[in-house]
């Protein structure tokens, strides 16, 4: 048997030659993309994908042709949120095509190609302790290959629904070095923000250009009076974004109606056109839509 010091080259594989190819056609993917939003935060349990389904409802609603990769492999949601759960994906010579809303928002997550609820995404390996060891590796070549097969097609926007963990960016901005920029989620908590910090780190250190952070759940909206309530007691956003010298882009209120619409995959801005939280995703998507010719100048 040869050994790994043994072998001579690539071993006969062309590693070099397909990772050459991949990264061309990912490339030439990318090309009818205008902006490539990945929406971050580190911490599970802020609404991240909750803000990138109705951020993505928004800039549809304005026009924009818009897509959505649920980047969040082994817990993907936004399919359930846009109400594409059991689109059946087609396939053309050029690739993959995505699930598509009523509103037009082209969708690809991994929730598509799962037979049922129950059945969760397992890597293959000859040993599940063998696949944790690769799973890292095995993730972001699922996300190349997201990106690189699905059809997207001439996109204004395609935002990326990153899962918890303040290494995701990093590895996304491994596979699309032209990322547009990054948006930072965030709640009105101590712990939160001790993640989210990391988050903002790695953006920095990977020079993906932060368009700004949000601070969801700020605040409970009454039902009865319509008013808003104390829903954290934590530090606000403002002060994070200050301190880091990033855009704030905006607080979006706690509706529980949002969760209603989440469950029933109809995006809550697109039901609730005139509530105060439809109108903060309204105010975000503008700041978004002005911050980025900026930063194309600069560059």
């Amino acid at each position: 048997m040869k050994k790994y010091r043994d072998i001579v080259g690539d071993g006969g594989s062309n590693i070099v030659g397909q990772v050459e190819e991949q990264r061309t056609l990912l490339q030439a993917r990318m090309a009818s993309i205008r902006r490539t939003i990945a929406v971050v935060s580190g911490k599970g349990g802020v609404g991240k994908s909750s803000v990138t389904s109705n951020l993505a409802a928004t800039f549809a609603s304005q026009g924009r042709q818009v897509g959505v990769m649920d980047a969040d492999i082994n817990g993907p949601s936004i399919a359930k949120m846009l109400g594409v759960r059991g689109q059946k994906l087609g396939v053309a010579a050029e690739g993959v095509l995505p699930a598509v809303t009523s509103q037009g928002i082209r969708v690809m997550s991994m929730d598509l190609l799962l037979p049922s609820d129950e059945t969760p995404v397992k890597w293959d390996a000859p040993t599940q302790a063998e696949a944790h060891t690769w799973r890292g590796g095995m993730e972001a070549n699922a996300i190349r290959e997201f990106l690189t097969d699905t059809v997207w097609g001439s996109l204004d926007f395609l935002l990326l629904d990153l899962p918890p963990g303040t290494d995701r960016l990093a590895t996304v901005a491994g596979i699309l070095p032209g990322l547009s920029g990054a948006v930072i989620v965030t709640i009105p908590s101590e712990v939160s923000h001790l993640v989210v910090k990391k988050s903002i780190t790695v953006a920095k250190e990977c020079k993906v250009p932060i368009l700004g952070l949000i601070e969801n759940m700020a605040g409970y909206v009454c039902q009865k009076c319509g008013e808003i309530g104390e829903l954290f007691r934590g530090p606000g956003g403002e002060a994070l974004a200050e301190e880091f010298d990033i855009p704030f882009l905006g607080k979006i209120p706690f509706d529980p109606r949002m969760a209603v619409a989440a469950d029933q995959g109809v995006p809550f801005v697109v039901e609730q056109l005139d509530s105060l939280a439809a109108r903060a995703f309204i105010e975000i998507a503008r700041k978004i839509s002005a911050v980025l010719p900026l930063l194309i100048l600069e560059a």
